[in-house]
C-alpha cells in the first residue's frame, strides 16, 4: 500500500513525499483510515513503528477538509504527551506535514518560559501539542480555552499513566466538550490502559499491530553477564574495541547517569547525559550533538527514553536493567527504527538477574549471553539489594509543582526537534 491510497489531499502527499517516503507503517497503514472516519480509536504498536504519523496525518487531513473561515482560528485539537522530547517531536511532525495546509500548531511544556507559549496561543492556533502540567498551569491563567476541542489525543498514554499523570489527565478532560474524537495511542495495552479507554473511548476500533511487549525483530538483543563494579569498563571495553560511534545508554538513577559521563569522559569517551535535573538548554544541547555525531555516547534516564527519536540509531546499551520490565521494551526500540537494524546490548550484574528473569518472561523468549573476556562475573558474589523505582514513582503520582512533563519549573526536560535525515530516503518512516 502506498499513501497515495488512504485518502490524504495533495498537500499532506507532497509533504510526505519530500521526505523521502512513499509506503506507510503497518500501524499507519491501520489507523489512518481509521481516524479519518472520525470515530474513537485505541491503537498499541511497538515503540519506533510510527504511531506519531498515524495520528498526525490524517488529523491534519480532517482539518484542512474542514478549515474555519474568518475570524480568529480556534483550537480544534489538543495532542497531550508525558514529556517534552515527545511533545518536541510530535510539534515536529505536525509542522513537517502540515506545512502546505496552512493548519497552525505549537508546543507548550515546562522547564521554559511560558510567556512565548502564551503569545503563540493568543495568535490563534488549529493544533496544540501538550505535556499535561504546562497545560493544566496555562489553563488556571485562562490563557488557553479547550472549549473547541474536536480532536483529543493521548500519546504514550501507557507512559503517562506510569509517570503519575492520571490525576492531571481527569482534570483536562473534565473541560473539554462531551462531543469530539478520542485517539489513544499506546506502546503496550496493559490493565490500566484498558480501564482509561473503558471511561474515555466510544465504541472505539481497536488496532494492536504487534504482540503485546514484543520485541522488535531487527534488533539483536545480547546480555553481557559481569561484575557489578565492571560495567563501566566493560562499557568502555566494547565502544574503543567495536568502534561504536553511536551509542544511547541508560541508567537508572540520574546520579548514576552524571557518574557514568564523568567515567566516560575519562576514558577518553565523549558523553553527555540527559535526564529531569538537567536544565532545558543542557538537554537540548545532549540531544542534538548526539544526533548530529558530536558526542558518542548519550547516557539517558527513563524519562527520556520515549522522546528520543534518532533515525538509523546503532546502539543502544542497559548499563542498568530497568526495575519495570515493560520500559526495557521501550528502550531498546531507540534502535532498529524504520526498517534499520539495530544492537542492544545488556550488561547485567547479580543484582539484576530477577529483573532480567522478568524481562524475559515479559517478552517471551531466552536472551542470548556472553561472557567477555577479561570481565567474567565472580560466580560467589552476592546479590545486593537494587533501591527500586517504586518509592520515586510513588512519589511521582503526588501532585506538586514540576511534575516531569510540564509545571511551572520544569520537571521532564524537552528536546528541539530532530534533525533532518541525511540517508537515503526509505519506503516507510517511524513518526
Amino acid at each position: 500500500m502506498l499513501f497515495t491510497d488512504l485518502g490524504l489531499s495533495e498537500p499532506i502527499l507532497r509533504a510526505i513525499s519530500e521526505e523521502g517516503y512513499t509506503s506507510p507503517t503497518p500501524i499507519q497503514e491501520k489507523s489512518i483510515p481509521a481516524v479519518l472516519k472520525g470515530g474513537d480509536l485505541l491503537a498499541a504498536a511497538q515503540t519506533g513503528t510510527g504511531k506519531t504519523a498515524g495520528f498526525t496525518l490524517p488529523i491534519l487531513q480532517r482539518l484542512s477538509s474542514t478549515a474555519k473561515t474568518g475570524g480568529k482560528r480556534q483550537l480544534r485539537v489538543l495532542i497531550l504527551t508525558p514529556t517534552r522530547e515527545l511533545a518536541a517531536q510530535v510539534q515536529e511532525s505536525v509542522v513537517t506535514y502540515g506545512k502546505y495546509t496552512g493548519l497552525k500548531s505549537t508546543v507548550i511544556f515546562g522547564g521554559v518560559g511560558a510567556n512565548p507559549q502564551i503569545k503563540a496561543i493568543a495568535a490563534g492556533l488549529d493544533i496544540l501539542v501538550a505535556t499535561p502540567g504546562r497545560l493544566l498551569d496555562l489553563m488556571s491563567q485562562n490563557c488557553v480555552s479547550l472549549a473547541n476541542i474536536e480532536i483529543l489525543v493521548l500519546d504514550e498514554a501507557d507512559r503517562m499513566l506510569d509517570m503519575g499523570f492520571l490525576r492531571d489527565i481527569k482534570k483536562i478532560l473534565a473541560v473539554l466538550p462531551k462531543q469530539r474524537q478520542n485517539l489513544l495511542f499506546s506502546a503496550t495495552f496493559s490493565t490500566e490502559i484498558k480501564a482509561l479507554a473503558d471511561g474515555l473511548l466510544n465504541s472505539p476500533a481497536l488496532i494492536e499491530v504487534a504482540r503485546s511487549n514484543s520485541t522488535n525483530d531487527a534488533i539483536a538483543q545480547l546480555i553481557h553477564p559481569v561484575d557489578r563494579n565492571q560495567k563501566h569498563p566493560l562499557l568502555a571495553h566494547l565502544i574503543k574495541s567495536n568502534q561504536w560511534q553511536q551509542v544511547l545508554v541508560f541508567t537508572r538513577t540520574k546520579h548514576g547517569a552524571n557518574k557514568l559521563v564523568t567515567q566516560l569522559e575519562k576514558d577518553s569517551i565523549t558523553a553527555m547525559a540527559i535526564h529531569g535535573n538537567k536544565s532545558q538548554s543542557a538537554r537540548t544541547k545532549a540531544l542534538a550533538e548526539f544526533k548530529d555525531g558530536k558526542i558518542t555516547v548519550l547516557v539517558a534516564t527513563d524519562i527520556a527514553a520515549r522522546g528520543i527519536d534518532i533515525d538509523q540509531l546503532p546502539h543502544v546499551v542497559n548499563y542498568d536493567l530497568p526495575n519495570v520490565s515493560e520500559d526495557y521494551v521501550h528502550r531498546i526500540g531507540r534502535t532498529g527504527r524504520a526498517g534499520s537494524n539495530g544492537v542492544a546490548v545488556s550488561l547485567v550484574c547479580v543484582d539484576e538477574h530477577q529483573m532480567l528473569r522478568d524481562i524475559e518472561k515479559l517478552i517471551k523468549q531466552k536472551l542470548p549471553q556472553e561472557i567477555i573476556a577479561g570481565f567474567e562475573p565472580d560466580p560467589n558474589a552476592v546479590a545486593q539489594p537494587i533501591q527500586l523505582r517504586s518509592q520515586q514513582h510513588q512519589q511521582s503520582r503526588k501532585p506538586r509543582p514540576g511534575n516531569a512533563g510540564g509545571g511551572k519549573s520544569g520537571g521532564s526536560g524537552g528536546a528541539r526537534p530532530a534533525a533532518k535525515r541525511s540517508s537515503p530516503p526509505k519506503r516507510s518512516f517511524n513518526r
